[in-house]
């Protein structure tokens, strides 16, 4: 295993120590292990908290900031962070409006989200809950009961944290999360494994002529694997399972993410987007704002996922909202 790190248990203790370095409108509670804005909550405002394994960078501190989340508790490499951790942060960024839990959907997620929960209620803090479960490769997995939370929860987070920037009230804002979600579907394939910093190997092995077709963000097995293909042909069974799961209709919008899962150059990234506009052109379907880059990684996974938004109107309307965060930026 060759990575820069200082010790497999100081990961994520360092980076937290690095991301407050690098972003001062972030404020960084290292020991809690909690990332909030700068300046504290704004009076009224609905606030938006999110949170997971670590691994997956920029997501979800990285999308900290106006226009978006107002908290991220990041847990240990691919481990899910604790119910104080989340109690933590809803406390720190309630400002009498309501606090919306973002969770992917992953066990131990909604497990500890739903704790935390239950202690804020305790504490006299209204908490909505929206889970997010865009994976159409598996219904089910070791982690999950239904389908798995990746891409579309950067949509989910980017639309609703506009929403509530705009003042919406926390139901409107937990219904166009939900909104989001149900319009969004997401596939990945994966060229290698991860390597987590405390086991040292990779997850799971693949031949050099092999691909996994399906692959989940934490390094879960997909539908099958296959001989490698030109990216084309990958493509299209990417595009078939979201079509299949999700058929879109002539006229329609959409917005449209391909995401690198972490050592994937940007070339081959612009490559596979290509295939992709292709394939909804040839349906009239409009792809009317895109992102393409690392958004939700699986640390040195080589490997893409797409993810692909039925977007109405008022969707495109709240994408296209400042934002100001260290991973997402426009408008300001």
């Amino acid at each position: 295993m060759k990575k820069f790190i200082n010790a497999p248990e100081r990961v994520l203790e360092d980076a937290l120590a690095g991301i407050a370095a690098a972003h001062p409108g972030l404020s960084v509670d290292v020991e809690g292990r909690v990332i909030t804005r700068a300046g504290g909550a704004r009076p009224g405002k609905v606030a938006l908290v999110s949170g997971g394994g670590s691994g997956h960078e920029p997501l979800h501190g990285g999308f900290v900031g106006p226009g978006m989340l107002d908290a991220a508790c990041p847990g240990e490499v691919f481990t899910s962070p604790v119910p104080d951790q989340m109690l933590t942060a809803a406390k720190a960024v309630d400002a009498g409006a309501g606090v919306l839990f973002l969770v992917k959907n992953y066990t131990g997620d909604r497990l500890n989200f739903q704790m935390a929960a239950e202690l804020a209620d305790d504490e006299g803090i209204t908490v909505e809950t929206v889970l997010v479960d865009d994976d159409v490769a598996v219904q089910n997995s070791t982690w999950t009961a239904g389908r798995r939370g990746t891409g579309a929860t950067v949509f989910v987070e980017k639309i609703a944290g506009a929403l509530a920037e705009q003042g919406g009230d926390l139901a409107a804002v937990a219904e166009m999360a939900k909104r989001v979600n149900a319009a969004s579907r997401s596939f990945a394939v994966a060229l290698s494994a991860c390597t987590t910093p405390a086991a040292g190997r990779p997850g799971f092995e693949l031949g050099e002529d092999e691909i996994e077709i399906g692959v989940g963000i934490h390094g879960e097995p997909g539908r099958r694997r296959e001989k490698i293909r030109p990216a084309g042909e990958t493509v299209a069974t990417c595009m078939d399972a979201i079509l299949d799961d999700q058929p879109l209709e002539a006229g329609e919008e959409t917005v449209v993410m391909v995401n690198g899962l972490g050592a994937t150059p940007l070339i081959e990234l612009y490559v596979v987007f290509k295939e992709v506009a292709a394939t909804l052109a040839a349906k009239n379907v409009t792809v009317a704002r895109s992102l393409v880059g690392n958004y939700v990684t699986s640390l040195d996974m080589a490997g893409v996922s797409i993810t692909v938004c039925r977007a109405d109107a008022e969707m495109l309307a709240l994408w296209d909202a400042p934002v100001n965060t260290p991973a997402l930026r426009w408008g300001v």
